[in-house]
């Protein structure tokens, strides 16, 4: 179980990183060096919690981490190319489109 979550994360970090030579290497030494120091770890529930984390750090890793590289330009503008992959968490704008529209409950009749 430990082994699945340790290669889901070295995955899940391939993919948020792709592109990144640096930084998906300090990533991958990071995750070895945490799971080597939980190598240790004799109960049950520690362990469970532990393999817990590692599976919801590959879910932020793959859904939520973006990279973007700053595209050089000719005007003075700081314009960023980000790197949208398949696995990104897409969200709706459904909250943002509905905040504004929310009748006031004070009832002082102001519009």
């Amino acid at each position: 179980m430990s082994l699945a979550a340790y290669r889901h994360l070295l995955r899940a970090a391939r993919i948020a990183f792709q592109g990144d030579v640096h930084v998906l290497s300090a990533a991958q030494n990071q995750i070895r060096q945490t799971f080597q120091e939980n190598r240790a770890l004799d109960s049950s529930s520690s362990i469970q919690t532990a393999i817990r984390h590692a599976e919801d750090v590959a879910t932020i890793l793959r859904e939520n981490v973006v990279q973007g590289q700053k595209v050089e330009s000719d005007d003075n503008n700081d314009t960023y190319k980000l790197r949208i992959h398949k696995h990104t968490e897409r969200g709706d704008n459904d909250s943002i489109l509905t905040a504004g529209n929310a009748k006031s409950s004070s009832g002082c009749g102001c519009n």
